[in-house]
């Protein structure tokens, strides 16, 4: 009899009209209204004046004047649009470049080498690193006269380029730098998914015969499928929107326009030139492309599960 008294004692301290309940619940709310306020502020309602701002001939300043889709139109027919947006899936050849380089030392790393620590630390300093001082540097090291990769290829007989003047090297060095600087990420994720490999599968493997190749196949990498895509998903979505590195290592854009990206053209549109309803379609247009290809690796990621299950 008492334990039932104290079981409904311990219910009615939880009911929907209890003091305690409606504490917790008043806690709760106080904790989340903050960054629901900071959301609807400084994110949703800012995105919907955008969206109407793209249906608009405005300079960020004066009256907005109401032109339909005429700032869609003049975007078709942009040829500076279309090739900034190029010029930024171009720099995207580098997301698969690092995963694999990034893949390959987490696997070298989980072998209990010595100096691993070391090496992390080593790896995942330009992870917290600043990016605008990253970008400074390796814009001297990619200097003509004077930098750094072109003094290493001079040991070797090799005349460099200017690096960041060239058409056709300025895309690879922006390649090059952005691989370096996300490479300690990736790779402590796919450190973490690789130590996190039950030894007994890798046992169940030996025993079966199964060799290296075989194991990396059947056991490693579906392991780390989670963290590929994790990886996937972020970096196309931070590479469509890269800026710092293109506004400070090729200010102009890059000789004929061969650096500038999509987020870059849409700056200077809106800050430069003022034409702040044209920057918003073009950013409209850009947030529906990123949100289309995010959509089409989800449903390729849920579909490849399907098919192993």
């Amino acid at each position: 009899m008492d334990s039932t008294k104290v079981v409904k004692k311990k219910k009615s301290m939880f009911h929907h009209d209890s003091k305690l309940y409606r504490d917790e619940h008043r806690a709760a709310f106080l904790m989340i209204i903050l960054p629901v306020l900071g959301f609807l502020i400084f994110s949703l309602v800012p995105l919907i004046y955008s969206v109407f701002a793209s249906f608009t001939n405005w300079n960020g300043i004066g009256q907005m004047t109401f032109t339909g889709l005429t700032n869609f139109k003049l975007m078709l027919k942009d040829n500076y649009f279309w090739k900034t947006l190029y010029n930024t899936f171009f720099l995207m050849i580098g997301i698969p470049i690092g995963l694999i380089l990034s893949f390959l030392l987490a696997s070298a790393l989980s072998r209990g080498l010595k100096g691993t620590t070391f090496f992390r630390v080593i790896y995942y300093i330009p992870v917290i690193s600043s990016l605008a001082a990253i970008a400074i540097m390796w814009q001297w090291a990619y200097n003509g006269d004077y930098g750094l990769v072109n003094q290493v290829l001079a040991l070797v007989g090799i005349k460099g380029p200017n690096w960041l003047q060239n058409v056709h090297t300025v895309k690879p060095a922006i390649i090059a730098m952005s691989v370096w600087k996300g490479l300690g990420y990736s790779m402590l994720l796919y450190l973490a998914a690789i130590q996190s490999v039950p030894k007994s599968y890798y046992e169940a493997a030996d025993l079966d015969g199964a060799n290296s190749f075989q194991k990396f196949k059947n056991i490693t990498w579906p392991m780390c499928r989670p963290v590929t895509f994790f990886l996937i998903i972020t970096n196309v979505i931070g590479g469509s929107q890269i800026f710092t590195e293109i506004n400070i290592m090729t200010p102009t854009g890059g000789p004929e326009y061969s650096s500038a990206t999509i987020v870059w053209y849409i700056w200077q549109k809106a800050f430069k030139n003022f034409q702040m309803g044209y920057a918003s379609a073009m950013s409209l247009v850009l947030g529906i492309l990123i949100f289309i290809i995010t959509a089409l690796q989800f449903y390729m990621n849920r579909k490849s599960d399907y098919q192993l299950s």
